[in-house]
């Protein structure tokens, strides 16, 4: 199992949404410019994210999407699912009747062990704890390898974080 660039963004699209006051409406455009994301690839993730029932699209002047629920409502599993699809080590985590060693696999467990710990832990990171993590959106204008000498020093007032639980 690997995230993509679907996911990934997503998650980022989430990030920022959760930053923001309760309500506030954010511009995609700026969510894309200030997260390095690719407007038109932007706009397919929002409407699947829309559809999920987690953000609000919101038209005309003015417009642009919310998130849908506060942000400690909505765990990274959730999100992962709606973008990713279900998530799975192994196929026969999926399809049982895909593999005929399933009952007799000395491994099958171990997966939906491993499986079930990767699970609970997505669904007990919400986007309020996220949000609250000082860690600002890199700058797409700046060479990855001199990110961290540019970073923010923290939120800024355009993207406070998320108060505490």
């Amino acid at each position: 199992m690997q995230l993509t660039m679907s996911g990934e963004y997503a998650i980022r699209t989430m990030v920022h949404l959760s930053r923001l006051p309760p309500g506030a409406i954010a511009q995609i455009s700026d969510i894309s410019r200030r997260w390095g994301i690719p407007e038109t690839f932007l706009r397919k993730i929002v409407a699947r994210l829309s559809h999920g029932g987690l953000v609000k699209s919101h038209r005309g002047v003015g417009g642009g999407i919310s998130i849908a629920r506060p942000p400690e409502q909505i765990s990274l599993l959730e999100v992962l699912d709606e973008m990713e699809g279900p998530m799975a080590l192994n196929r026969c985590l999926i399809e049982p009747l895909s593999c005929s060693r399933t009952k007799s696999c000395v491994v099958h467990g171990v997966w939906c062990e491993a499986q079930d710990m990767l699970r609970n832990l997505l669904a007990s990171r919400s986007f309020a704890e996220l949000a609250a993590r000082n860690a600002a959106p890199p700058n797409p204008q700046v060479p990855a390898g001199e990110q961290e000498e540019h970073a923010d020093p923290g939120p800024s007032s355009e993207f406070p974080a998320a108060e505490g639980p």
